[in-house]
């Protein structure tokens, strides 16, 4: 009997390393070293509140020295970045595209049901394209602060690189900030900074 106990004692550290492991492979491969990314979304992309220069595709440029294509538009809802999703990858031919795109959304009351397919049907696009993805949440309208459902969903049902908190905690900052919704210069260079840190752990930048 104690022979058994400690038998499946093992078995079970094992089991959970496997699992462990399992969980942080990386989920990106490697960029070439003149990859471009696209980085699609909304006025948090375009980097309202701040300079284009300080945007966070600028910044991530500046960090990565990759080309960081900004193809971001203000007050974009998903039915409409949809509609210019495959069109985007095709000019560009990226890698790689962050995908920051539903507060819009959310903040106009829209079907959560419905943009979560909008989203899915980009990552699809991105997928068939064999482009990869990193998707980054965006928080709720109760003040910004819990990230929507639909994001850490997209994520399991993906097995996406995924930024789940980030963005959520830089605008519960008001020194980040540069009104309720925006960053300022600060806010998006640490957004960068972020992104960064999140493309070399999941194996994409080394």
């Amino acid at each position: 009997m104690k022979l058994l106990k400690q038998y499946l004692l093992i078995l079970a550290v094992l089991i959970a390393g496997l699992l462990l492991s399992a969980c942080s492979d990386p989920k990106l491969k490697p960029l070439s070293s003149g990859a471009t990314i696209v980085a699609f979304g909304d006025s948090l992309t375009e980097g309202v509140g701040a300079s284009r220069s300080a945007s966070y595709p600028s910044q991530l440029a500046q960090i990565t020295g990759l080309n960081v294509i900004n193809a971001g538009i203000s007050g974009e809802t998903t039915d409409r970045g949809l509609a210019r999703f495959e069109d985007v990858l095709e000019q560009h031919n990226p890698e790689l595209v962050i995908l920051l795109e539903g507060g819009n959304d959310i903040l106009r009351n829209h079907s959560q049901i419905q943009t979560k397919q909008n989203l899915a049907n980009m990552i699809d696009i991105a997928n068939q394209r064999n482009v990869q993805v990193l998707l980054i949440g965006v928080p709720e309208k109760n003040l910004f602060s819990a990230v929507a459902d639909l994001y850490d969903e997209l994520a399991e049902e993906y097995q996406l690189a995924y930024m789940r908190g980030e963005l959520s905690d830089l605008l519960k900052t008001s020194k980040y900030k540069s009104d309720q919704i925006h960053l300022n210069a600060q806010g998006y260079r640490l957004l960068a900074e972020q992104i960064a840190e999140t493309l070399e752990a999941e194996g994409a930048l080394e």
